[in-house]
């Protein structure tokens, strides 16, 4: 039976950062690839942990991710929730079949599940096919109307609201979006609320939006041609909110590239906070969104839908934080 020396010899780290992270140590600073590397490494070394919880036991639980594995690694917001999921099932003895949506016949995968986590945005198709493998379901990261399905999402209102009265306690009045597009296997555009709320927050409060406001996809690469297309109409905002880190991070490249300093010449909030935020020149300012916690939080719920098939769903929302660092300025009177 491997050992945890075994996995930190394997995946090149010290065997307290593994023991660390198989128990799910909060205090933890480590990359999410780093992360994920010792969960792999245990898996692939066939690791046995033993539950501590004696009544507790094994089934499995499937995982459809709606990202490929290469848009997974790009943008780690889905990553974290994934872990978030897998770390839960690894401290419980449940076993685990993770399935990508880019996967060829990735359905199959799941016909044996006894639950299922579907962590993305779904066409009322696809939702409707998971729902005929079991009734042990849970959605993250997209609202389900069907009262009789648990989800989890996010507060983007209380997220959105936060992030745009600490733009305007600092005198913006004019301020920028840049946002992405997300489509369903039904080519359905999928709302974005971040953006539905940004407008009714501008209108609002009078701020002045509507020249400023751009959609592509929730890319870095989006993120450096929605700002060059904004400088290069001569008319920036004093701040931009971008609906996804990743985009900020690409629009504050732009901005270097185009001598534009950022917080002197314009202030930029991201959202997400993920690992690449506090690491960015300067620092991004962005909204904390718990994606991990909403895995750990989705797996731990559909266990128990699993044990006691409760009559009413839950619907459950997430409280987002304003992470304040060096990426936005108070205006000069």
């Amino acid at each position: 039976m491997a050992t945890i020396k075994d996995i930190a010899q394997a995946a090149g780290v010290s065997s307290a950062t593994v023991s660390r992270i198989l128990n799910n140590d909060s205090t933890l600073n480590v990359a999410p690839e780093t992360r994920q590397k010792v969960l792999d490494t245990a898996n692939a070394l066939n690791y046995k942990k033993k539950s501590r919880v004696s009544n507790r036991s094994a089934y499995t639980l499937g995982i459809v991710q709606w990202f490929s594995p290469q848009q997974e690694l790009e943008d780690n917001y889905y990553l974290l929730i994934r872990q978030g999921i897998e770390d839960f099932c690894m401290q419980n003895c449940i076993h685990v079949v993770r399935t990508y949506k880019a996967d060829v016949n990735y359905m199959d995968a799941l016909k044996s599940v006894d639950a299922l986590v579907c962590v993305g945005k779904f066409s009322a198709g696809e939702i409707k096919h998971f729902r005929e493998l079991t009734s042990s379901i849970i959605f993250l990261d997209m609202p389900v109307n069907d009262t009789s399905v648990s989800t989890i999402t996010l507060d983007f209102e209380h997220a959105v609201t936060t992030g745009m009265d600490y733009l305007t306690s600092l005198g913006h009045t004019k301020i920028g979006f840049l946002g992405g597009k997300e489509y369903l296997a039904d080519r359905q555009l999928f709302p974005d609320m971040r953006k539905k709320l940004f407008v009714k927050y501008c209108k609002n409060h009078d701020i002045t939006y509507e020249p400023y406001v751009l959609e592509d996809a929730f890319t870095t690469e989006s993120g450096y041609q929605m700002m060059t297309q904004l400088i290069k109409t001569g008319d920036l905002p004093t701040a931009v909110v971008a609906s996804s880190d990743p985009i900020a991070i690409g629009a504050l490249r732009a901005l270097n590239d185009n001598g534009i300093k950022v917080p002197e010449d314009i202030s930029l909030m991201g959202f997400d906070d993920t690992s690449l935020s506090s690491f960015t020149s300067p620092p991004l300012t962005t909204i904390h969104a718990p994606a991990y916690d909403m895995g750990n939080f989705g797996a731990n719920i559909v266990f128990n839908i699993l044990k006691l098939h409760p009559a009413t769903a839950m619907k459950i929302q997430l409280p987002c934080q304003l992470v304040k660092r060096q990426s936005c300025k108070e205006l000069d009177f």
